[in-house]
């Protein structure tokens, strides 16, 4: 049974630079929570940072998922331990077929084509267009959608959503997030979304929302917040 995600005091550095001075995050198993926060805040390096990308040194604190020790792993240790990243642009992967990366990535090759058809048409996307190379000639909402029927086949214990919203039209934006927040209850996957924009809310449904400035956590609160931050903008939590 999962436990879900901890995050206790996470300090990542960029180069030269602190991004994350401190973050702390509880996300239980089967919950949707949210990031918000402008631009060059921090909200894609804790995503990069949770994978395990080699670009991003964690400096202190500790991230937990189902009670074992996350910054312990290598990237794919991670992955198989049921972390799922949604990248904000996912790439081509030129001579790599969606069914053989998804059996490396843990997927049964039973019954496999039957269940990336099911989660194709759950996100409304053309079953033909995954029998190409990973993501090759597929615009921006077909990549999005392909990454979708990924984590439902995969059933991670665990996603991290890295603006997801970008580059979908309202149609294939109800269809994500409709089929990302099924997850929650079919298998306890827990969800962990950073957006820019409200409008990603009204089918995910998020149990909490954070706001992150500065590299740190500044705000939570319920949807109301995200009214809050549409009306306001960012500027009051700026100087939290």
């Amino acid at each position: 049974m999962s436990t879900g995600l901890v995050i206790d005091g996470l300090c990542v550095r960029v180069g030269e630079k602190d991004v994350l001075r401190g973050i702390d995050l509880r996300v239980g198993a089967g919950e949707v929570h949210v990031i918000m926060g402008p631009n060059g805040s921090g909200k894609s390096t804790l995503a990069h940072a949770l994978a395990g990308h080699p670009g991003y040194q964690v400096t202190a604190g500790r991230v937990l998922l189902d009670g074992v020790d996350l910054l312990s792993l290598d990237p794919t240790e991670r992955a198989r331990h049921g972390l799922f990243l949604a990248l904000q642009q996912p790439l081509d992967v030129p001579g790599v077929r969606p069914r053989d990366m998804l059996v490396a990535a843990g997927a049964s090759p039973e019954g496999l084509e039957a269940r990336i058809d099911d989660e194709a048409r759950r996100v409304g996307l053309r079953p033909d267009l995954l029998e190409r190379f990973v993501n090759v000639g597929l615009s921006g909402g077909e990549r999005k959608r392909a990454e979708i029927v990924q984590f439902g086949v995969l059933r991670p214990a665990f996603a991290v959503l890295d603006e997801i919203d970008s580059g979908l039209d309202v149609d294939a934006l109800g269809a994500v997030a409709r089929r990302l927040a099924a997850a929650t209850s079919e298998w306890g996957c827990g969800l962990l979304a950073i957006t820019h924009f409200r409008r990603l809310l009204s089918d995910l449904r998020p149990d909490a929302i954070h706001v992150v400035s500065g590299g740190r956590v500044v705000a939570t609160g319920g949807p109301e917040l995200a009214e809050t931050l549409e009306r306001e903008g960012y500027e009051p939590f700026r100087a939290l």
